[in-house]
């Protein structure tokens, strides 16, 4: 397999799921600074210029976060990645969606590419505005959800972790936003994570 990745992008997420599992892989850089996310080589790969995009050992392509995510713990059921309890995977699948979708697709969205949502520059310091409110209300969201308990699945890490983390991440590392309790203690369990720890080395984040 092979890691189409950019640092500290959303791919981080994927990449600390395939540390996770432990098998083999290849990391490849995305120079997304550069655009190299629309430049030919890229291009020719993955239409959608964007990361993550994962290369299967068929040759064949995977992308979009959820999908790469869901296929990587199916593949590989001896990882423990999808909560086993029907209630806690379904919830887990939920807030891996909002994570990704809302969090993610809305809020930060806004806060690094405001020129996609308004062509004014007048305007993107209001766009960006309104991405982080929309980001700390997804947190406040998702800080319910995961009361009382390690992980979004319940006592043990799931795909759905990986995708909290890396928007966590974004907030924390990126942006100096302080999290809501819940979110907080979540973020520090996963930098507390040997794969975690690994990938942001290897990524260059440390």
């Amino acid at each position: 397999m092979k890691l189409y990745y950019a640092p500290g992008a959303c791919s981080i997420g994927i990449h600390v799921l395939l540390e996770e599992i432990g098998k083999p892989y290849e990391t490849q850089l995305v120079n997304l600074r550069d655009g190299e996310q629309y430049k030919p080589p890229y291009v020719s790969t993955n239409p959608k210029s964007k990361v993550p995009a994962l290369q299967r050992d068929d040759g064949s392509l995977l992308t979009e976060f959820p999908v790469i995510a869901h296929w990587l713990a199916r593949r590989n059921p001896e990882a423990n990645l999808l909560p086993k309890d029907e209630e806690a995977f379904t919830r887990a699948m939920e807030a891996m969606e909002y994570a990704v979708g809302t969090i993610h697709g809305q809020g930060f969205s806004r806060i690094f590419r405001p020129a996609y949502f308004s062509s004014s520059e007048a305007e993107q310091e209001q766009v960006k505005a309104r991405g982080r409110e929309m980001a700390e209300k997804g947190f406040a969201l998702i800080d319910k959800t995961i009361a009382g308990k390690n992980y979004l699945g319940g006592s043990t890490f799931s795909i759905a972790d990986a995708a909290l983390f890396y928007v966590e991440f974004w907030a924390a590392k990126r942006l100096g936003m302080k999290l809501p309790a819940n979110c907080a203690a979540h973020f520090e369990r996963m930098m507390a994570r040997p794969a975690v720890q690994k990938v942001i080395k290897d990524e260059g984040l440390a």
